[in-house]
Order: C-alpha cells, then structure tokens, then sequence
C-alpha cells in the first residue's frame, strides 16, 4: 500500500497548499491530478445541484396541483417560491448550466414523482408520466398549477 497523500489525510490543508502554490505560480509543484479532479468535481455538483432545486420545485408543484385540499398548502407556497429564487440565483451563478436544464428537468421529474407520491400518498401512476410543464413555467411567479 502507498503513501498516504495531504489530499487523503487534511483535505482542507491540501486545498490551501495548492491555493497557495497556484498564487505563487509555482505550477511545477502542483498535485496536478488531483488538481483536475476536484476541478472536475466542482462543476459535478453544480449540475447536480440544479437538479436537485429542480426536484424539490416540482415536486412541490405536483403536491399543490394534486392535493389542492391540503391543510398546510401555505409551507408547499413557500417553498416554491424559494426553490424558484434560488432556482434563478443558481442559474445566474452559472450560466454554462442553462444548456443542461432540459436534461435536468427530465431526470429531476422522475425523481419528483416519487417523492410527491410518497409525501402525498397518491399513486405516482395517477402523476403524469412526463413533466406537464416548462420550465418557464415552473420558474414563472404567476405560474400556479391547477
């Protein structure tokens, strides 16, 4: 077995002596491999977490279309709101994302149904089997599905 590396054994004391390398333009003295995969990771999770705000709003937006007599619709309101907020936030952050939304919107719908089915009690076969809406309207202020 190797040699455990700063990386494996103080993560955070690794990221700050690669910041510090790379500020000091001593590139040659890089952890250039892992480097490119924490790198690579970072834009994993922000795709990921476009996804993520995706599936909270629409299944949100599935429990205030399917269980329009629920007591405590007001908290689903919220929550839709601010999902769209930080939605619009993330997006602005990261531009480059826009071109996955479509992608994301397809997988975080599946995943949406399920957990509207398992917060509501609903058949997730009583949801529709693709999302009903755009992604304009979901992100829509006005948009309240009935």
């Amino acid at each position: 077995m190797g040699a455990v590396t700063k990386y494996e054994s103080d993560y955070y004391g690794w990221t700050q002596e690669q910041a510090a390398l790379l500020r000091a333009g001593k590139l040659d003295q890089l952890d250039i491999a892992n480097v490119m995969e924490e790198i690579e990771s970072m834009g994993k999770a922000q795709k990921e977490a476009l996804r993520s705000r995706l599936r909270v709003l629409l299944a949100h937006l599935l429990k205030w279309q399917f269980q329009s007599d629920y007591p405590y619709r007001r908290s689903w309101e919220l929550t839709i709101k601010n999902q769209r907020d930080e939605l619009g936030f993330h997006l602005d952050d990261n531009p480059s994302l826009h071109p996955k939304v479509p992608e994301a919107l397809v997988n975080a719908y599946r995943l949406s149904v399920r957990d509207a089915a398992r917060e509501t009690g609903i058949n997730e076969k009583a949801f529709p089997t693709v999302c009903p809406w755009t992604f304009e309207q979901i992100m829509d202020s006005e948009f309240w599905p009935e």
